[in-house]
């Protein structure tokens, strides 16, 4: 009898034990997982604002860009008219293409306002009817 061995308590835990540091290993696990989500998002946040700073430098040479060609415009027109008509004119080109712009501008602007996620909120409400027994789920709407 002396060959048999009482097994080691570290090594050896019973069910009650083990479903006992369940939440502890689950809240763990969440809170590294969140270590990791807030470490991939600083990372892709870093990225997004050298794009976000690369996109505004080349929209402020864009403008100047623009600028240069509307110029271009006022003096080559200035050699068929008179540079102060020539000028007028390419004023009232570009007002009428801001006009343009800003009307559909407007128009589309008044499509997504208020921004509320209206088929969401349905579907949601949807589903918590249906949670509390008071519809059943439609799965044309999912």
């Amino acid at each position: 009898m002396s060959d048999l061995k009482a097994p080691e308590q570290s090594t050896k835990r019973s069910l009650g034990s083990l479903i006992g540091s369940l939440p502890e290993l689950i809240s763990r696990l969440i809170r590294g997982e969140i270590a990791l989500a807030k470490t991939e998002l600083a990372t892709k946040a870093k990225e997004a604002g050298v794009g976000v700073g690369l996109l505004v430098g080349a929209a402020l040479l864009g403008f100047f860009l623009l600028a240069v060609l509307i110029t271009a415009g006022v003096l080559g027109l200035a050699t068929v008219v008179a540079p102060w008509l020539a000028a007028l004119i390419v004023a009232a080109v570009l007002l009428v293409i801001t006009a343009v712009l800003a009307l559909l501008g407007i128009k589309a602007l008044k499509k997504g306002v208020p921004p509320t996620p209206e088929k969401a909120v349905a579907s949601v409400k949807a589903d918590v009817s249906a949670l509390k027994g008071q519809g059943s789920y439609d799965s044309e709407k999912h």
